[in-house]
Order: C-alpha cells, then sequence, then structure tokens
C-alpha cells in the first residue's frame, strides 16, 4: 500500500505559510517601529522649531546690541552731557557687543549638544532595528530549511 504524498505535503505547506506570515507579522512590527521613531523625531524637530521662534521673539530686544538700538544711545549720550567723555559710549558699545557675541557662542555650544544627543539615540535606535530584523532572519532561514528538509523526504519516499 503506498501512501498519498499529500499527507504530508498539506502539513508541510500549512507549516511554511504560519512561517511566513510570523515573518511578515515581524517586518510589520519592525515598520511599525521605525514609523513611530519618525514620528518622535519630527514631533521633537517641531518643538524644538517653534521653541526657537519663541525665544527668538523673546530674546530679540536682549539680544541685540546698542549699534542696532538707535533711539537708546542718543538718549543716553544726550543725558550725560557735554562734560562726559565719549570712551564712556564706546565702551558701553564694546560691552554690549561682547555680550552679543557671547549668547551666540552659547546658543551654538547648546545646539551642537543637542544634536549629539539627538545622534546618539538615532544610533540607539538603528541598532535595535538591526537586532531586530537579525532575529526574523535567522528563524526565516531556519524554517526554510526545515520546509526544504521535509520536502525532500517526500519526495525521496514516492520515488521509494
Amino acid at each position: 500500500m503506498r501512501r498519498s504524498p499529500l499527507r504530508w505535503m498539506i502539513p508541510t505547506f500549512l507549516a511554511l505559510q504560519l512561517g511566513l506570515l510570523w515573518i511578515q507579522g515581524a517586518q510589520l512590527h519592525r515598520q511599525n517601529l521605525l514609523l513611530q521613531g519618525l514620528r518622535e523625531d519630527f514631533q521633537a524637530l517641531a518643538d524644538t522649531l517653534e521653541s526657537s521662534q519663541f525665544q527668538d521673539g523673546q530674546d530679540d530686544t536682549q539680544a541685540v546690541p546698542a549699534v542696532h538700538r538707535q533711539t537708546s544711545v542718543p538718549l543716553r549720550i544726550a543725558a550725560r552731557g557735554a562734560g562726559e567723555e565719549p570712551d564712556a559710549a564706546a565702551k558701553e558699545l564694546k560691552a554690549s557687543q561682547d555680550s552679543a557675541q557671547k549668547a551666540v557662542k552659547d546658543a551654538r555650544e547648546v545646539q551642537s549638544k543637542l544634536s549629539l544627543e539627538e545622534n546618539s539615540r538615532k544610533a540607539d535606535e538603528q541598532r535595535k532595528a538591526n537586532a531586530a530584523t537579525s532575529s526574523w532572519r535567522t528563524w526565516a532561514i531556519a524554517l526554510s530549511g526545515a520546509a526544504l528538509l521535509l520536502l525532500a523526504r517526500v519526495a525521496l519516499r514516492r520515488r521509494g
């Protein structure tokens, strides 16, 4: 009495289909994680832009050197009178320029620190995505090998 090859082929194909569905689910999960990461990046970027625009609007009067505030400089010189030296106005102008340069330097340092933190966070997310990818690939290769072995067994039994 000869056994039908369908007896082994149907469960094999069902197991193969189940394995492929599991792989597809793993890929969808990985894509979902990447999309969530992108969404968080866009939200952080939007928040940063909003806060920088708010700070720019707020700090315009404070960070602008006295050279650009023309209404305040002539009033100060006129209030001093003719008896005071013009060196005091030059010193005040120099101090305001120095404070503006210091504020720009501090802002650049903060921006570079934020970009370093952002790059490290992105590297961590990439490492997690690579780990998830390598785990499902291992399972996919193992399941494919098992399915091929079962098909070879069925073919050998059919000939024998």
